[in-house]
C-alpha cells in the first residue's frame, strides 16, 4: 500500500463538517423566540384582528430592524439579492402571518399546529430539488421522525375537532407561503448579509400589510397594555431577533437542515406553556416532544463518509 493511499482516511476525515458555534447558537435563538411567539400571539390576539396583528408585529420589527442597519451603517443590499428579499418578504413577512393568525383563529391549536408542520417537509422536497441539495436519507428520516412527533402534540393539544375548512386552507397556505419564502431566501444570502436580507423583507412585508393600518389604529386605541406589550414583544424577539439570526444561520447551511430544525419548537412550546401559562402538558404531549427531538437529532447528524479505495 503506497503512502498516498495510507494517508487517504485522513484526509476523508479532515473534510467532514465541522458544527459552527456561531450558526448553532443563532439557531437556538430563533427557536426560543419562535416558541414563545405563540404565547405572546395568545395574549393578543383576543385584541387585535390578524392583519392589525401582523402590521403592528411588522412595524415594531422594521423600526428595530432600521435602527441597528443604522448603528451598523448597513447599506443597501446587492441588486442580485432584491428579488429573494421581496419574494420572501412578501411570502413569510407579509402572506404567513396574516393567514397564519387568520388561521389558529378558525382552527384549534393542535391542528393549526400539525398543518404547519408540514412547511419543513416541502423545505427539504424544494431545496432538494431548486437548490440541488439533494435528499440526504439521515434528513429525510429524521424529518419523518418530527413530523410524526408534532403530529402527536398536535392531538395532544386538540381541543375536540374545532376547524372549519377555511381554517385547514388558511394553515396549508401558511405552510406553503412560509417554505417557498426558505427557498427564495437562501440564494439572496449569496448576496447580502443575514441583517439586510432580514431587515429590507420585513421592510417589504410591512408594505405588504398596510391595509390593515385602519384596523390597527382602531384597535390598539382600545387594546389593553398586555396586549400591545404582546405586540411589541413579537416584533423584536419573534421578528427582528430571531429571523435574523434564521438567516444568519441557514447562510451557513443547507435550506433542508434549517427547516428540519424548526421540529425542535412543538417541544419547547409544551414546557414554555407549562411554565408561563400554567398548562399541565400531558403524556402524548411529552411522547410527542420527545419524537420531534429524536428526529432532529437523526437530521442534523453528520452523513457517513466512505473511503475511497
Amino acid at each position: 500500500m503506497t503512502a498516498s493511499a495510507q494517508s487517504r482516511p485522513a484526509s476523508i476525515e479532515s473534510v467532514k463538517p465541522r458544527i459552527d458555534r456561531r450558526a448553532f447558537a443563532a439557531v437556538l435563538v430563533t427557536l426560543f423566540c419562535w416558541a414563545s411567539s405563540f404565547v405572546a400571539i395568545r395574549a393578543a390576539a383576543r385584541d387585535f384582528s390578524p392583519g392589525a396583528l401582523a402590521l403592528g408585529r411588522l412595524l415594531i420589527g422594521s423600526i428595530s430592524l432600521g435602527l441597528i442597519c443604522l448603528v451598523r451603517r448597513e447599506g443597501w443590499p446587492a441588486r442580485k439579492a432584491w428579488r429573494g428579499i421581496v419574494v420572501s418578504g412578501v411570502l413569510w413577512f407579509g402572506l404567513y402571518m396574516v393567514v397564519l393568525n387568520w388561521g389558529e383563529q378558525e382552527v384549534d391549536a393542535g391542528t393549526a399546529a400539525m398543518i404547519i408542520n408540514i412547511g419543513p417537509i416541502l423545505i427539504a422536497l424544494l431545496s432538494g430539488w431548486l437548490l440541488k441539495e439533494g435528499f440526504p436519507r439521515r434528513l429525510l428520516a429524521g424529518m419523518a421522525v418530527s413530523f410524526g412527533g408534532a403530529v402527536v402534540v398536535g392531538i395532544s393539544m386538540s381541543e375536540g375537532g374545532h376547524a372549519s375548512v377555511l381554517g385547514v386552507a388558511l394553515c396549508v397556505l401558511g405552510a406553503v407561503a412560509y417554505s417557498a419564502a426558505v427557498i427564495w431566501q437562501k440564494p439572496a444570502l449569496q448576496h447580502a448579509s443575514a441583517l439586510q436580507v432580514t431587515a429590507f423583507g420585513c421592510f417589504v412585508g410591512t408594505i405588504t400589510c398596510l391595509p390593515f393600518a385602519g384596523q390597527l389604529a382602531a384597535q390598539i386605541a382600545k387594546a389593553p397594555p398586555l396586549a400591545t406589550a404582546g405586540i411589541v414583544y413579537l416584533g423584536i424577539f419573534p421578528t427582528a431577533v430571531a429571523f435574523t439570526t434564521w438567516a444568519y444561520a441557514l447562510a451557513r447551511t443547507t435550506a433542508g437542515k434549517m427547516g428540519a430544525t424548526t421540529y425542535v419548537v412543538p417541544a419547547m412550546v409544551i414546557v414554555m406553556s407549562w411554565l408561563a401559562l400554567g398548562e399541565v402538558p400531558k403524556p402524548l404531549a411529552f411522547a410527542g416532544g420527545l419524537s420531534c427531538l429524536l428526529g432532529v437529532a437523526i437530521s442534523r447528524g453528520r452523513q457517513k463518509v466512505r473511503p475511497q479505495t
